[in-house]
């Protein structure tokens, strides 16, 4: 039975409570979807136990998984914020996923990065970001959209269907080693992947519960595949 580690943060926002109840619908399609498909799957906030946990947890597992949720402290790349509206940072999980990331990269082992764990994934291999675009979120009702989605390497979500995207950040300068493998229609990176490692890192929601039995378990065989060839 492969094994995963969902590494995932908590909204720092405690008047938006229903953000929260966003994030915990999402990591629970992830671990249904994984765990139907044979997976043992298990979730764990990063700001929330010691990194040494942590991190043992991460190398005892076959593929890490970084999952979405606030901003990227600008500060980890370099940056100060420049946000047009500003919502609180968790200083805390940025520093423990990045930790995790590159003590995964470190050691080869296979990594996925989703929504905000492509942009820790890029900023990770020294990338930036972007701190604000339009057009790839709903509204509150309805944080989703369908991004339609051109692939510029093969990859196996390029016949995946509905790309969800809720994003209002993006890549920049891609970090060493990563090459841009899907964009949107105005140029938005939607996905990347390491030219020499076991690293793929997707913009959209491939755990979101509509779409995570047939973009989060492909994806996690793919790289596991990859992996281990």
């Amino acid at each position: 039975m492969p094994t995963a580690a969902l590494f995932h943060i908590r909204d720092a926002r405690p008047n938006a409570p229903h953000y929260q109840d966003l994030l915990d619908d999402l990591n629970a399609g992830a671990l249904t979807a994984l765990r139907d498909a044979g997976w043992h799957a298990t979730l764990h906030a990063a700001a929330e136990q010691p990194l040494d946990d942590l991190l043992g947890v991460a190398r005892s597992a076959d593929v890490v998984v970084i999952l979405g949720g606030e901003d990227v402290d600008p500060r980890a790349y370099g940056a100060s914020d420049s946000r047009p509206e500003w919502t609180p940072y968790d200083t805390a999980a940025d520093d423990a996923q990045l930790a995790i990331i590159r003590d995964t990269v470190a050691a080869g082992r296979p990594l996925l990065g989703i929504c905000r764990g492509m942009q820790l994934v890029n900023v990770a291999f020294g990338g930036t970001l972007h701190q604000h675009i339009d057009g790839h979120r709903g509204s509150k009702s309805e944080p989703f959209v369908a991004t339609a989605v051109g692939f510029d390497h093969p990859d196996p979500m390029s016949t995946a269907g509905d790309h969800l995207c809720s994003h209002h950040q993006s890549l920049d300068r891609l970090g060493e080693g990563l090459d841009a493998t899907a964009r949107a229609a105005d140029g938005t990176i939607e996905a990347v992947r390491h030219r020499g490692l076991p690293v793929r890192a997707y913009q959209w929601h491939l755990e979101h519960p509509r779409s995570a039995a047939r973009q989060l378990v492909p994806a996690m065989a793919a790289l596991l595949a990859t992996a281990t060839a």
